[in-house]
């Protein structure tokens, strides 16, 4: 081992390809590309509780935005009006954040609570909603989650989906990818080779799995740690290559038209809804992310200012006008949404009773670098909707949006009373 260990770098190969390791100091190791992996669904669950977020970038302005009238007979503000025909289905919620700063850095911990560069020492890391509920249920469909929407952005974008090891979920950026993602089968020759391809990965996993064992016994506690960490990182691609194994002879879904043609953002934001909807709707997955950030380019409504310079509006009257109309569009989309699922039959019910749809955004104000008082709604899931609720901070006993988290976990059928940094459960 001496040698390894006067590198700079440490490979660790086995079977010709190479799996990421940790950074290790004590061997100084090297990083590298692990195995992607392609996932797949069983039939339709009919009434099966499913969970989609959508968050933005930005976030939403909070005049314009939050009523000033509690529960049931909240007036309708500019930017709900587009929800007006929905308010039955859905519930505004003021008072709810993390508890965390950062500005735009922060926007990230939207659905975890957690900021990223805090998450290492926590044992789910900084794991978000979408991805906790894909661990625990995603194995039930040929996609355990979906993300979808806006790769960049200011400071990397919403970076909405997070895994428990750290890693961003790169979301699918385009109508066409989750076209083909959802619908396009593999040619027979295609599912003969992904055979091979699968035991081929599973043992350069079995093979990368013994050496890495045998290198824990070679590293201090604070890198063996870190290869705790790393092996938490192969049990997943495991998972993943018997999900993939599992559903490789399954036929997808018939698409029900044809493959859409890609355009901006703004335009194609109305098909990438339709698309969730429709991989809700085929048991395709029952877990959904749509980013709405960096690529959302204003000029496609008309406003020749970029969608970041716009939220410092510096309460200037003309900025904050194009803002509402940005923000009213995204408003309008979501419920359009709602509406689309309202109209699908599932059950006895709809596919919105048994879909909870989370809308906001992990920063309260563009302008400020605020993340407090977040702007959330919760449509659907079976929840008794149609009030403004406004929460209270009593003290130190701060109400957390990750309380809202526990409660919709427990409602896709997961026994915990904790996430991310909640104190309890929001009934």
């Amino acid at each position: 081992m001496n040698a390894p260990l006067n590198r700079r770098r440490f490979l660790l190969k086995s079977a010709g390809a190479t799996l990421a390791l940790p950074g290790l100091s004590s061997l100084v190791a090297k990083t590298v590309d692990s195995l992607a992996t392609v996932q797949a669904t069983r039939g339709a669950g009919i009434g099966a509780r499913r969970f989609v977020a959508v968050g933005n970038l930005l976030g939403f302005q909070q005049k314009s935005f939050f009523p000033s009238t509690e529960g049931r007979n909240y007036e309708s503000t500019t930017l709900l009006k587009p929800l007006e025909s929905l308010r039955d289905h859905m519930t505004v919620y003021r008072g709810l954040d993390h508890g965390i700063k950062g500005g735009h850095f922060a926007v990230h911990s939207f659905l975890s609570g957690v900021l990223h560069s805090e998450a290492r020492d926590r044992e789910d890391g900084n794991v978000t909603l979408d991805q906790y509920l894909a661990e625990k249920v995603g194995d039930q469909t040929r996609f355990p989650s979906l993300t979808v929407g806006s790769e960049g952005g200011i400071h990397g974008g919403c970076q909405l989906s997070w895994t428990r090891s750290g890693v961003r979920v790169p979301p699918i950026t385009n109508p066409a990818d989750l076209f083909d993602r959802l619908f396009a089968n593999d040619s027979p020759q295609r599912r003969q080779e992904r055979k091979g391809e699968n035991k081929l990965h599973r043992s350069i996993l079995d093979a990368v799995n013994d050496e890495a064992k045998g290198l824990s016994r070679k590293v201090n506690r604070e890198d063996r740690e870190k290869l705790d960490e790393y092996f938490t990182s192969i049990r997943d691609v495991e998972k993943r290559l018997d999900l993939r194994h599992r559903w490789a002879d399954h036929e997808k879904p018939d698409a029900p038209f044809e493959k859409p043609a890609n355009k901006n953002t703004v335009d194609d934001l109305p098909m990438l809804y339709e698309l969730i909807a429709l991989a809700l709707q085929t048991d395709s997955t029952r877990i959904a992310t749509l980013e709405i950030g960096g690529s959302f380019l204003p000029q496609n409504l008309g406003i020749d200012k970029s969608y970041h310079s716009l939220s410092h509006h510096g309460n200037k009257e003309d900025a904050i006008a194009h803002l509402i109309k940005l923000e009213t569009y995204q408003i309008e989309q979501y419920g359009k949404f709602l509406g689309r699922l309202a109209a699908i039959q599932d059950g006895e019910g709809t596919l919105l009773d048994s879909t909870s749809v989370l809308f906001g955004s992990g920063i309260g104000s563009g302008n400020s670098h605020t993340n407090s008082d977040l702007p959330v709604i919760l449509a659907g899931g079976g929840y008794k909707h149609g009030d403004f609720k406004k929460v209270e901070s009593r003290g130190l006993n701060k109400v957390r949006l990750c309380n809202l988290y526990v409660d919709l976990a427990q409602r896709m059928g997961i026994e915990t009373d904790s996430f991310g940094n909640s104190t309890g459960r929001f009934s």
